[in-house]
């Protein structure tokens, strides 16, 4: 099936209906609801393909044996309620919900439809598992952050090694996205046994990017520590761009912000995550229940270099940090 074949279903206004909708599934074939706050495009390249071949991997076939439905919000995670509502109302035997907001979306329209959730934050704190190793409910899923508070010093370490001078780092997040509230409390510890101070700047908008980055530099930060938000992943090659016109040396979250120019990534892998995914979704169609699936951590993770973003910085990466990465991207 081709990218532009597959079912989308947007919300141009929070009542709105679907706007593109093909066929209905055909009866005792399993439907997969998948529930992001990403649009069609980028779903399609994080969550629907790696899905889709992690299923196919375990026997699923789309439109033979299985039926996947995509519900985005476009980058508009406040739409997600809705959504979630009418996939709900499509009687889905099983939703796979991205993102912490996805996954709370989906927890308010059902409490009986299985849901795999991928999510940074604590889901035992989001309130939709009762615990990591027994979730006793209907959501059980991966946590992508999984709760190790070394990743967040790993990552400034990261960059503290290729721009060793560094002293003052940004941290770009966005307070109108719970996601970023795990990595700001866990900021002040990393930051003061790598020798670090930071200073903290808010994007909640499109219009507010550009002046953020720009008084970042102003205010002499020395290189950026970028969040894994949906806002700035949806804005990614933006987000890079902006850290290289402000000659800010820059590390992110996943490895779609390199391959769209940041100079550096290091976290678990989307792709990875959702054929993990996939395999809970083939445990819950043959019988099992979520709440007796433990939430499972993210299996892989990885470090992406943009050596052509580090020679524009004028930034030599030693030869020894470049074989340590899992891609160099020349």
């Amino acid at each position: 099936m081709r990218r532009r074949e597959f079912i989308v279903l947007l919300c141009g206004t929070a009542t709105a209906a679907p706007l593109v909708a093909r066929g209905q599934p055909i009866p005792g074939r399993p439907l997969i609801g998948i529930l992001t706050p990403q649009s069609a495009t980028l779903g399609a390249r994080i969550i629907y393909e790696p899905l889709r071949a992690g299923l196919r991997e375990l026997g699923y076939v789309e439109g033979r044996n299985i039926w996947l439905e995509f519900h985005g919000a476009d980058g508009m995670p406040e739409r997600l309620p809705t959504l979630a509502t009418a996939l709900v109302a499509r009687k889905p035997d099983l939703i796979v919900a991205a993102s912490s907001a996805g996954v709370v979306a989906a927890r308010g329209a059902t409490w009986t439809i299985p849901v795999v959730m991928t999510t940074l934050l604590d889901p035992v704190a989001l309130g939709v598992v009762r615990s990591i190793a027994r979730p006793e409910g209907n959501v059980t899923g991966i946590w992508l952050f999984g709760g190790s508070d070394a990743l967040i010093g790993k990552r400034i370490d990261l960059l503290k090694e290729i721009v060793p001078a560094m002293s003052r780092l940004g941290v770009m997040f966005s307070s109108s996205d719970p996601t970023d509230e795990i990595v700001l409390k866990l900021l002040p510890a990393a930051t003061h046994a790598l020798g670090v101070t930071y200073k903290t700047f808010d994007v909640r908008t499109d219009d507010e990017l550009e002046a953020v980055f720009a008084q970042a530099a102003g205010d002499g930060m020395q290189g950026l520590f970028v969040n894994q938000n949906p806002f700035f992943f949806a804005r990614r090659a933006k987000v890079a761009a902006l850290a290289a016109s402000a000659h800010l040396p820059a590390i992110y979250g996943y490895r779609e912000f390199a391959e769209d120019g940041g100079l550096v990534s290091y976290g678990s892998s989307l792709n990875g995550a959702y054929r993990q995914v996939a395999r809970l979704v083939d445990k819950i169609l043959k019988g099992a229940k979520p709440a007796d699936l433990p939430v499972e951590q993210a299996d892989k993770f990885e470090l992406v270099v943009n050596n052509k973003t580090a020679k524009a910085l004028g930034l030599k990466i030693s030869e020894s940090f470049l074989l340590r990465a899992d891609e160099v991207i020349e």
